[in-house]
């Protein structure tokens, strides 16, 4: 099924893209992902390998510093962001206030390998309470240095809700 016709199937208006300024983001291949942690059994989270060498990096740095960071979430496939929002719109949640919250299939920048979703003992995850810890301070001080730059900041152009937790390395 094409992006096109899989967005028509989820409700998902035709100009999505062009209204919220998002781009489509091409699925890693999964050879190239490499497992930086392993959560709740069977459950990997991967990075592409630059990303994964860098997301390393810089929780070395962090650790030094007296942060620590956990990944909550990796490499996601357009299969598994169409099995979430389809669970949500099969809950009763309307597809405006889903695409608030999660990217449509394709434009997830999870798709890509290089967005990691991130939290710190004690803070629970996917929450955004995580902008007033000190992990969210030291990522918005230092994540640049290596690469990873916060996508969904307050009131972004995309339409989504304020992400503190969710960071994307750009080459």
């Amino acid at each position: 099924m094409n992006l096109d016709a899989l967005h028509r199937s989820l409700g998902i208006p035709a100009e999505y893209a062009r209204t919220r300024r998002l781009r489509p983001q091409l699925e890693a291949d999964e050879n190239d992902l490499i497992v930086i942690a392993t959560t709740e059994p069977g459950k990997k989270i991967q990075l592409i390998a630059s990303a994964a060498s860098a997301w390393h990096r810089m929780r070395a740095i962090a650790e030094k510093d007296g942060v620590v960071l956990v990944p909550i979430s990796g490499f996601r496939s357009i299969a598994r962001q169409t099995e979430i929002i389809r669970a949500k719109l099969a809950a009763g949640a309307p597809i405006e206030a889903i695409l608030g919250t999660i990217a449509a299939p394709g434009f997830s920048e999870h798709h890509t390998g290089r967005a990691i979703d991130v939290s710190t003992p004690g803070e629970p995850a996917l929450e955004e309470s995580f902008a007033r810890t000190l992990a969210f301070a030291w990522l918005d001080r230092r994540a640049r240095e290596f690469g990873f730059y916060l996508s969904y900041g307050r009131n972004n152009p995309h339409g989504i809700g304020f992400e503190p937790w969710h960071w994307c390395w750009r080459p």
